[in-house]
């Protein structure tokens, strides 16, 4: 998940109470690490919470207790952990479809040749963790979350990376997040293509057909994001019933929605001034008092212009990241990741601990060797047959560093293990799957931290 624009904000005079009260949390959630720090907070707190003397009340609540939405037929009853991974990321996911369908139109990914190095880079570390950890488990059950290592989870290793400050380049920055979202683009296209179990065509033939209704609603010239959002959700109702996962729906409705401005900057940029103009023109003196009605007619008039200037795919993507990051994957991250430490006793024959299972050797394996040597092997061999080029002011060290950042799996891999791993006889490899992908992106993150701190010639703080 990508960060938000750093947005200016005018100076008051003096600040309310309330604004002094909320000053830090406001600052807190200005930090690039604000989401990772979250993410690390709430998953700390899952696993404390699973083996308190509360830990009944944690499988209680997510596992346990239902809640029914809808009626009839139409109605849809879930225990609350499902609603979570369900509906809840389905939005995070939605977010990601938005950074893809951005990046493809003006970002990194527009250029074939600056594509090239993160493409290249993601492959290997889609390609190797996986190898690696089917090697592992070849011929056993938990072959099936051979997917688990391969996801890489953009908010956490960028936040670590913001530890290191205006130390690391833009340009490296630039390269992990476009990484981390071609890395979100293949891990969808595994959950679509190897985690759905059956297909429900009919539903799915109804999504479609919604699908096709907003690309329809695009071409007409339709901005209203509540109206893509309200059809939006009736696609996820019928991903949902087909059995392909419901998630798939946020990224499909998100490239459906509407990525150009309805106006050109210059003709904006002319507009605003004029306006501006206007107002200048009845007087600023005189602090708070009221505006005239003719300075009310110009900012409302800019208000206007800034709507059909900014494209209803960039400003949903605004709205939706401090959601995603500060609610939706905090909850996410709770619900998901309390793993009861002595529950492994008892597994598979062979396998009498989570700690020694294959699956978690697997997983831990192909976060902490498979992504970051597929990550630097294929960015090396691609830079040195010519087809992609080193950003400016990059060099191997941050690469490699890069790489290990990229083994942070945890959103996206504890995602995986729960589509991979289904049911009560695959708790055992489930429980397994998680500590793997906990312990590992703990460990990627900090061996990350100091390969970059290195290669930028300063020591982390």
């Amino acid at each position: 998940m990508g960060s938000g624009p750093t947005i200016p904000t005018i100076e008051t005079e003096t600040k309310t109470p309330i604004e002094v009260a909320l000053g830090p949390l406001h600052r807190f959630s200005k930090m690039e690490s604000a989401g990772g720090i979250l993410l690390i907070v709430f998953a700390a707190g899952a696993m404390v919470w699973a083996n308190s003397p509360a830990a009944s009340s944690y499988v209680s609540l997510f596992y346990e207790t239902y809640v029914k939405v809808g009626f009839g037929d139409w109605g849809i009853e879930k225990p609350f952990i499902l609603w979570i991974n369900d509906l809840l990321m389905a939005v995070f996911f939605l977010l990601v479809g938005l950074e893809i369908k951005r990046e493809i139109l003006v970002g990194e990914l527009r250029s074939p040749k600056a594509a090239a190095l993160p493409i290249a880079a993601a492959i290997g570390g889609m390609a190797f963790p996986g190898a690696i950890y089917a090697a592992i488990n070849w011929g056993d059950p938990g072959l099936r979350g051979w997917g688990i290592p391969m996801a890489t989870d953009i908010a956490f290793a960028l936040g670590v990376m913001a530890l290191l400050g205006s130390r690391v380049p833009i340009a490296l920055k630039v390269f992990l997040t476009s990484l981390a979202i071609v890395d979100d683009l293949g891990a969808l296209m595994i959950i679509a293509i190897f985690y759905t179990d059956k297909v429900g065509v009919d539903y799915l033939g109804y999504a479609a057909l919604l699908l096709a209704v907003l690309v329809g609603l695009n071409f007409a010239g339709v901005r209203s994001r509540l109206v893509y959002l309200l059809v939006g959700l009736v696609v996820w109702y019928f991903f949902l019933k087909s059995g392909v996962h419901a998630t798939i729906a946020g990224v499909l409705v998100a490239l459906t929605i509407p990525g150009k401005t309805k106006v050109d900057r210059a003709r904006f940029a002319s507009f605003a001034d004029r306006m501006l103009e206007t107002f200048k023109s009845q007087g600023t003196e005189g602090g708070k008092v009221w505006t005239t009605s003719t300075q009310q007619g110009a900012l409302l008039a800019l208000e206007d212009a800034t709507e059909k200037v900014e494209t209803p795919l960039r400003s949903l993507e605004h709205r939706l990241i401090p959601w995603v990051a500060f609610l939706i994957l905090p909850v996410f991250a709770l619900a998901n990741a309390g793993v009861a430490l002595g529950a492994g006793e008892g597994g598979a024959e062979g396998e009498p601990s989570v700690f020694t299972s294959k699956v978690l050797m697997g997983v831990a394996a192909g976060l902490l060797i498979g992504k970051p040597l597929g990550v630097f092997v294929c960015s090396w061999i691609a830079v040195k047959i010519g087809v992609a080029s080193m950003p400016k002011g990059v060099n191997w060290g941050m690469i490699h560093g890069a790489g290990w950042l990229s083994g942070i799996g945890f959103t996206m891999a504890l995602f995986i293990a729960n589509l991979g791993f289904k049911g009560e006889d695959q708790a055992f490899m489930l429980d397994a799957a998680k500590l793997g992908v906990l312990g590992a992106s703990v460990l990627a993150g900090v061996i990350g931290l100091a390969i970059l701190a290195k290669a930028t010639g300063k020591p982390a703080a």
